[in-house]
């Protein structure tokens, strides 16, 4: 690991302190209900570059259509818990809208599954 002044970095993790330092420590999101596949669309057309930090910014300009938690942190780079501790800030901000999926979502069928990707394997 390589410390200096300005920058911790651990050459295989990468910067060790932004993500803690994204949600000013925060380890938990305000709103408890976002989850990997909570999707996040943008409130507004417009985004107000001036007043919010960067990585504001940046999900809101990800979220013009509709992402997941998880397409969000990937596409940050960033731990899934950050990126809802971020939008559970911009939800009470009132920049975004983030829904649940139906909780009457069905699991598939392995059987028929299975049998489509036989199926799929055979063309």
């Amino acid at each position: 690991m390589i410390a200096s002044r300005d920058n911790w970095v651990d050459d295989e993790a990468g910067p060790l302190v932004r993500p803690y330092a994204m949600t000013r420590g925060r380890t938990r999101p305000a709103n408890r209900d976002l989850n990997m596949i909570t999707l996040v669309v943008a409130a507004k057309d417009d985004v107000d570059a001036l007043t919010l930090d960067a990585d504001y910014v940046a999900i809101l300009e990800l979220c013009r259509h509709p992402l997941s938690i998880a397409e969000l942190a990937a596409r940050l780079d960033v731990p899934i818990v950050v990126v809802k501790v971020l939008v559970s800030d911009l939800i009470e901000l009132r920049e975004v809208i983030a829904r649940n999926p139906s909780r009457d979502v069905r699991v598939p069928d392995m059987k028929l599954l299975q049998a489509v990707l036989d199926g799929v394997r055979r063309l």
